[in-house]
């Protein structure tokens, strides 16, 4: 569904990525490690169209970036469900609000039984009328999956989704994300934690990837 092939990348006049080759397939699931400033965020929004690659070549769901019109990136945008590092929500509108705004933004339609349907699967059925400052780090990360998925997307991209949660938060954002890869939706998942991906792996067949030096490597089996 994403491939990045031979793709390399950088600001100015440095290069952060390069060489990297990458295949998101339905119902794969790969983590995504090193250290910060590594470019794990940069290659995220690589597979999000968010940035294009300064050389080699980007296919989303067969389509070449380069080559894609506007309209193309944003029908490929609604098949991807992106969790952003910040999470970031309209204050000023209840928690299901928000998580519908993919839906008013596109002029989707989906009942709002199945929105409460959805909140319920990530446990914040009590807080959708509540404003996103209430919310503690755990529910903001829960929202923000909510939202990322209430298009149905294809594949899901989450960058450090568990950052700023406790351990048991973490697992269970992991297990949300388990449950949503066996539904076969392809997962990326952005992460320093090396305890959560040895959670992972005691579920799924996840593929481990290491960024160094610029390159994307598998990870060995010492996680």
């Amino acid at each position: 569904m994403i491939e990045l092939s031979n793709v390399s990348f950088g600001y100015g006049d440095g290069e952060l990525l390069a060489e990297v080759s990458l295949s998101l397939g339905p119902g794969s699931f790969h983590f995504l490690t090193g250290p910060s400033g590594a470019g794990k965020t940069t290659l995220l929004k690589l597979c999000s169209m968010h940035l294009v690659a300064g050389h080699g070549e980007t296919q989303v769901f067969g389509q070449q970036v380069r080559a894609m019109s506007r309209d193309d990136v944003a029908r490929a945008r609604r098949r991807l469900g992106v969790v952003h590092q910040d999470c970031q929500f309209l204050d000023h509108l209840p928690i299901a609000e928000n998580v519908a705004l993919p839906l008013t933004v596109t002029g989707a339609r989906r009942e709002s039984a199945e929105i409460a349907e959805l909140l319920a699967w990530v446990g914040l059925s009590a807080q959708a009328t509540a404003m996103p400052p209430s919310l503690s780090g755990g529910e903001r990360q829960r929202a923000a999956l909510a939202r990322a998925v209430v298009m149905s997307p294809d594949v899901i991209l989450a960058d450090e989704p568990t950052g700023n949660v406790d351990w048991e938060m973490s697992l269970r954002l992991l297990q949300l994300l388990v449950e949503l890869n066996r539904m076969g939706k392809a997962v990326l998942v952005a992460t320093h934690d090396l305890n959560l991906i040895r959670a992972a792996k005691a579920q799924v067949a996840a593929r481990v990837l290491r960024i160094s030096g610029g390159r994307v490597q598998l990870a060995g089996a010492d996680l």
